[in-house]
């Protein structure tokens, strides 16, 4: 029977294509036939990026339904008793997710209050040295020598954690390196990072946060716990780690990109929730920050599962609290609680909080600058080897422990309060006046806030009816350290977090600017070091609504929210008129293909038939296709979609019948390489039945995203049957006419989760292609846009200037 040509292009079996040429790996365009005329560029870019400073390949997700005939038949025959298992079930994953992530966050804030607070009770014991009547030189070197000692036990002890941290980091799990905020925020866009949320990367991390932030290192576990709630959802959705994973039947239903999605966004509010005690936080920070699609549903489930991780704290508060959890007490579940503070504004305390918004911006956008800048700079050395990265972890925390010890010597000791409630000087682990090298009587304010664990540093400045507690000139050396520090300590091969140490600088400039005002203002001191934070967040992470009840929620006080909404608001305004937030310079930096929700201007008067003429023509597979040509294809091309067309169909009315054809639907590459590892061939050309189809293949069957080309033999008999791929398509792609604008066609593929999306033309008739072209995420990139069509880019230069 003769071979159906119905294909627009035809690949020689003995050609192969290079294995990292740089194209995009989603594109469905020929790569070995020569472009035609007008088709001289191309859109594309690497399909490689840096995740935690490993290469990887990265592809799309498949959010959209397939819906081809096994799909329909499935929900057809699925009884309500089995609709109702599957949304119990939806419901039971949300409800565990929420539960370990809880379990895990206490565990991991029991683990570092612990550890980090017997190495500081230990410092300040070592403080306590004996009087010697000693000459004064003498005395003198005495005391050289213990300060030694004491910051050579620091250095030690936190030397020994960072080295645990970052080993696990460098040798186990690069991914787990970093917050893992902007990956997740990609993989909800439809981005899939590989070994991203793998048992190994959740082990990685849990141990890895302890090690670092114990570590003393400006970092936070407020974003790793946000990794860690979203690698829980993962391995729950998908039955376990991908070795051993459960097959029990319903558990494999989720195990598609579409369930793991929503089950993943649970995962990412769980964890904020678990960092800030946040629920309805937690809940808006998923919405606002890092997903992409958004449904009614998938908000009941959120919240459900944000409500458990509170009772969960809320259980383990108690219990600490009742003193068994060792220095666990009241520390590492964060609660600033100020709902006693009376808060009054006059027309003065305008000028303060606009300032303060208008200081965050633009802070914000300078540190987002000024760690671009580091963050290339890391790169270079993370590229020279594992040893590299383990000696710039090492050096951060040196520099780290020598500033936090030998700092608070150039602070003057302050002579303690007689009416206040609270024992002063203090020399445990916490408090508000620490003794440090003071005579009896006097504290030292900037030891207070830097040898302490980074809850109570935040607790210290926080702190209300305290007016006089700190100085200017040691809010002004805490700030600059902390700023300095956060620059160099983010991106180290640690899990990290910058949500601590921005609010840790923020507060700062806040207690600052009220020391300023003085008398003209009646907002107390440890109000405006709350704003000052949530200044700093927006002008960094460009965040409002989440971090406005986040914020909240943590304070306890909803007097706060009129002036907490306008310093967010103005801040946020500030900084995005410098630069974009921190987490989309890092997306930027790793390399991965993010589409924004706006598309540029210039976008509008470009159509996509103007973007497909600039790529190489479409490969196309017929609806019955012979094995020889699907095997031709997946070995010489690299992309995952593969449109499926008919001849000889009847054509409407009006139209001729010659060489008529019509577009079937889409088909993936995962599904043509189960087919042929199953030998779901046919003798004949011919269409099979739908129990014939049944008889191979499940929904589930289709789900899975294993399996690779060069893993299939194929004999030369194989070669001349055929395979009927009306079944497997997806009937119902979704397809845009060649006249639409870009920027229309770039909102669709992102709003809907597409990864393919199918350009057809505008008239229908013989002899024209019923499938014009395919875009895909690559394709819409504002970048690779540019860099195909120069001209866009100057009439975009023309009309900034203009």
């Amino acid at each position: 029977m003769e071979e159906d040509n119905c294909c627009t292009s035809q690949l020689p079996a003995e050609t192969q294509a290079p294995a990292m040429e740089e194209r995009d790996p989603e594109s469905n365009s020929s790569t070995l036939q020569e472009p035609l005329l007008k088709r001289n560029r191309t859109l594309s870019s690497t399909p490689l990026a840096i995740v935690g400073t490993k290469v990887s390949h990265i592809e799309s997700l498949d959010y959209e339904i397939n819906e081809n005939d096994l799909f329909k038949h499935d929900w057809r025959s699925r009884s309500k008793v089995q609709v109702l298992q599957y949304v119990f079930l939806k419901w039971s994953l949300a409800f565990l997710v929420g539960g370990l992530t809880g379990l895990i966050a206490t565990l991991i804030n029991l683990a570092v209050e612990n550890i980090a607070g017997y190495k500081i009770l230990a410092v300040v014991n070592l403080i306590k040295e004996e009087r010697f009547k000693l000459s004064y030189l003498l005395s003198f070197l005495v005391h050289i020598s213990h300060v030694f000692d004491r910051v050579a036990f620091m250095t030690g002890v936190n030397l020994v954690l960072t080295a645990f941290a970052a080993v696990l980091c460098v040798f186990f799990a690069p991914t787990a390196a970093g917050p893992g905020i902007p990956e997740i925020k990609a993989y909800l866009n439809g981005i899939d990072t590989p070994n991203m949320f793998g048992a190994t990367t959740l082990l990685v991390k849990i141990f890895g946060s302890i090690g670092a932030v114990s570590a003393g290192l400006d970092l936070g576990k407020e974003g790793p716990l946000v990794h860690i709630g979203s690698c829980i959802a993962s391995l729950l959705g998908q039955g376990g780690p991908d070795n051993y994973r459960l097959k029990w039947r319903w558990l494999r239903y989720f195990n598609n990109d579409r369930d793991r999605r929503d089950i993943i966004t649970c995962g990412a509010s769980s964890g904020v929730c678990a960092a800030f005690r946040s629920p309805v936080g937690g809940v808006l920070f998923a919405l606002e920050e890092v997903a992409t699609w958004w449904r009614s549903a998938l908000l009941w489930r959120t919240f459900f599962s944000t409500a458990v991780v509170v009772v969960i704290l809320r259980a383990f508060i108690e219990i600490c609290n009742s003193g068994r959890c060792g220095l666990f007490g009241s520390g590492g579940l964060i609660m600033f609680d100020v709902s006693s503070v009376e808060v009054r504004y006059h027309v003065m305390d305008v000028i303060p909080v606009v300032l303060i918004g208008v200081i965050g911006g633009v802070l914000g956008s300078l540190y987002n600058y000024l760690l671009h800048k580091v963050l290339r700079l890391y790169n270079l050395i993370n590229e020279k080897g594992k040893f590299h990265k383990l000696l710039l972890a090492l050096t951060v925390s040196i520099f780290t422990s020598v500033c936090l010890y030998c700092l608070p010597f150039l602070a003057k000791c302050q002579p303690c309060d007689p009416s206040l409630p609270e024992t002063c000087p203090t020399n445990t682990r916490s408090g508000n006046f620490k003794q440090f090298n003071c005579p009896d009587g006097h504290y030292n304010d900037l030891a207070t806030l830097l040898l302490t664990t980074n809850d109570d540093a935040v607790r210290n400045i926080f702190s209300t009816n305290t007016p006089t507690e700190f100085q200017p000139m040691s809010l002004i050396i805490f700030f600059i350290l902390y700023w300095i520090l956060g620059l160099f300590t983010f991106g180290i091969a640690v899990p990290s977090g910058l949500f601590l140490p921005i609010i840790l600088m923020g507060s700062a400039y806040g207690r600052l600017l009220a020391l300023a005002m003085g008398s003209y203002t009646k907002i107390d001191q440890g109000l405006y070091a709350v704003l000052g934070a949530a200044s700093l967040m927006a002008g960094s992470m460009r965040m409002t609504v989440s971090l406005c009840v986040i914020f909240l929620e943590l304070t306890n006080n909803l007097l706060l929210l009129p002036i907490t909404m306008i310093v967010l608001l103005i801040a946020k305004s500030v900084g995005d008129s410098f630069n974009p937030s921190i987490y989309d310079i890092i997306l930027e930096l790793k390399g991965l293909p993010f589409l924004d929700a706006n598309p540029e201007p210039w976008m509008r008067n470009f159509t996509v038939a103007e973007l497909v003429d600039a790529k190489e023509p479409v490969v196309t597979l017929c609806g019955v296709e012979k094995v020889s040509k699907i095997v031709d294809v997946l070995r010489n091309t690299s992309h995952h979609g593969f449109p499926v067309v008919d001849e000889g169909v009847v054509p409407p009315l009006g139209v001729a019948a010659a060489g008529a054809t019509e577009i079937h639907g889409l088909i993936l590459r995962a599904h043509l390489v189960q087919v042929l590892k199953k030998k779901w061939f046919l003798q004949e050309k011919r269409r099979t039945d739908e129990w014939e189809v049944r008889e191979k293949f499940s929904s589930v069957d289709l789900a899975e995203r294993e399996g690779r080309i060069e893993e299939v033999a194929v004999t030369r008999e194989e070669m001349e049957m055929y395979v009927d791929l009306h079944p497997l398509t997806n009937s119902t792609p979704f397809t845009v006419v060649e006249s639409m604008s870009v920027a229309k066609a770039m909102v669709i593929f992102r709003q809907v989760g597409l990864r393919h999306l199918l350009v057809v033309p505008k008239y229908q008739a013989a002899g024209i292609p019923p499938v014009v072209g395919i875009l895909t995420r690559q394709d819409l990139r504002a970048h690779n846009i540019l860099t195909a069509f120069p001209h866009l880019a100057r009439s975009k230069s023309r009309g900034k200037h203009n």
